[in-house]
């Protein structure tokens, strides 16, 4: 199974559509997105019924991030995927999923520590990651550039079964 693993869009269009052609061409399964798409207008273009291409056709899941303050994006994303709040626990294709936005390091970190998951996907910082601990993956596709992290966020690609993690920059 493919899961595609994006974070931060923050209402920037060219990230958004730069990361669902990267699915789209992928051909995932599923679509995480770790928070803070911000607004529900970020968030419809997601909806594979929105994707040109007649074949996509993932599911969606996203938590919530500390900037997605509209209350109207839950209802935009369950009308086609999950809006799970500020946790999700996944299993896709036989591997287990924690997804959490990250305003916490400790949570984070705890996540990592419980060796329950095989993937810990988590935003927030801005920063990519991607590194082992302990068996469990950790992943952070990065965002939207900030000052001090200027650089350009990563769409995530997961094959569950190979274990084979790629990063494609959305810049």
């Amino acid at each position: 199974m493919l899961v595609g693993v994006v974070s931060d869009t923050h209402d920037n269009a060219r990230y958004v559509e730069a990361a669902i052609e990267t699915f789209e061409t992928a051909g995932v399964d599923t679509v995480i997105h770790c928070g803070d798409v911000v607004a529900p207008f970020s968030a419809a273009p997601f909806d594979p019924d929105a994707v040109d291409d007649p074949d996509a056709d993932w599911a969606f899941h996203a938590v919530r991030g500390n900037n997605d303050g509209e209350w109207a994006l839950a209802g935009t994303i369950d009308a086609f995927g999950t809006y799970h709040g500020e946790f999700a626990e996944l299993t896709l294709g036989g591997a287990d999923f924690a997804v959490y936005h990250g305003t916490s390091e400790g949570i984070v970190d705890a996540l990592l520590a419980s060796g329950r998951y095989d993937y810990v996907c988590r935003g927030h910082t801005h920063e990519r990651a991607h590194e082992e601990r302990d068996g469990t993956t950790h992943l952070n596709p990065g965002g939207v550039p900030i000052p001090g992290r200027e650089q350009d966020p990563a769409a995530v690609i997961v094959d569950t079964d190979s274990g084979e993690v790629t990063a494609h920059e959305l810049g």
